[in-house]
């Protein structure tokens, strides 16, 4: 309503006051939510060191992503831009901070979608690509197709000029550690460490020990100046996974997806539950054809449909609109969100905002 006839409005009795604050609702010019994964991740597990490193972690992730925006960046930059900073901190599961397969492999998988043209890109199992998320624009944008996987998709990287690195790159000792934990729990062989990896002890990236979460991924979207929104994610998939095993994160309309008609989601926990239900694209269907709100549909999907299935995890989401939102059935999610106007948000556990 504009601010003339809503005053006119007021002054017959036809508009209250929840109308006016209403009309006062700007929509911000850029906004960024992001997630480092979701899971078990509770105070009483977390000692105060842990927590400040995590919640600095997502803090610089945070202002990466708002230098982007705030500088006239488009959604698609400040996503990638953020997600390389996060592939490089070992602390999350994607790029370096990945976890290892049953056979001590560290397979990465990563998707990006542009909501202004529906154009997606996707890789899954790359093994010497620094930066999948790049590795997924690049598909997108220069490639004719959505997914690549394996050796094919390090092979295409190469072509496009992305940094490749030894695969004893993304080792840290944290993850090995995990792995050896997880391989003994099921009574498997643990493989042999990998070529070039440091030797037990040496690696200083190696983070906190903490058993914070399984299936974390990292993820962004964000809305930039010109109304657009774009979403990413990126993971090292499960600990000790076998077969060549793909979750939902490069999964186009299950742990990723964006629409400027919609929203844009990024998802995070048991992939498998997600691709069952289309998480991500389900939720933007919700708003897009049953008119329900961000966080409502987000809720429908994760709290209910999610949680009755008898899967976990969680989501990250906004709209062109300027609509923020996430949703959880998991003890914690690292998460963040900055908006313009909005002071900037950052929160581990449940009992969080």
């Amino acid at each position: 309503m504009k601010p003339v006839l809503l005053l006119i409005a007021m002054v017959l009795g036809l508009a209250g006051p929840a109308a006016a604050e209403s009309a006062k609702t700007v929509k911000p010019r850029w906004a960024i939510v992001i997630h480092g994964g979701a899971g078990v991740i509770e105070r009483d597990s977390m000692d105060a060191a842990t927590e400040a490193a995590y919640r600095e972690a997502m803090a610089a992730a945070l202002a990466e992503g708002q230098r982007v925006l705030e500088t006239g960046g488009s959604a698609l930059d400040a996503v990638e831009a953020t997600i390389k900073l996060m592939e490089d901190n070992p602390l999350f599961n994607a790029g370096r901070g990945a976890v290892f397969t049953a056979e001590g492999r560290n397979e990465l998988d990563s998707s990006i979608m542009n909501g202004a043209t529906l154009k997606a890109g996707a890789v899954a199992g790359a093994t010497r690509t620094r930066h999948p998320i790049s590795l997924a624009r690049a598909v997108m944008e220069k490639s004719p197709h959505v997914m690549l996987t394996g050796a094919g998709a390090d092979a295409f990287a190469l072509t496009s000029g992305l940094e490749q690195v030894d695969p004893a790159f993304f080792f840290t000792e944290r993850r090995w550690s995990g792995l050896e934990k997880e391989l003994n729990a099921r009574k498997l062989p643990i493989p042999t460490r990998p070529i070039n990896a440091p030797s037990p002890g040496s690696n200083i990236s190696a983070g906190p020990l903490i058993d914070d979460h399984k299936f974390g991924t990292v993820g962004v979207v964000a809305l930039d100046s010109n109304g657009d929104i774009a979403a990413g994610t990126s993971t090292g998939g499960t600990t000790a996974k076998r077969w060549g095993r793909v979750g939902d994160s490069p999964i186009i309309g299950a742990g990723t997806y964006a629409d400027n008609k919609s929203c844009a989601v990024s998802a995070t926990g048991t992939g498998e539950y997600f691709i069952r239900l289309t998480v991500a694209r389900t939720i933007c269907a919700r708003v897009q054809y049953k008119g329900e709100t961000l966080q409502g549909a987000a809720d429908a999907v994760i709290q209910q449909q999610l949680t009755a299935l008898g899967g976990d995890g969680g989501i990250i989401a906004l709209t062109a609109d300027g609509q923020l939102a996430w949703s959880f059935n998991t003890p914690g999610m690292y998460r963040a969100r900055a908006a313009e106007g909005q002071a900037p948000v950052i929160s581990i556990y449940k009992d969080e905002p």
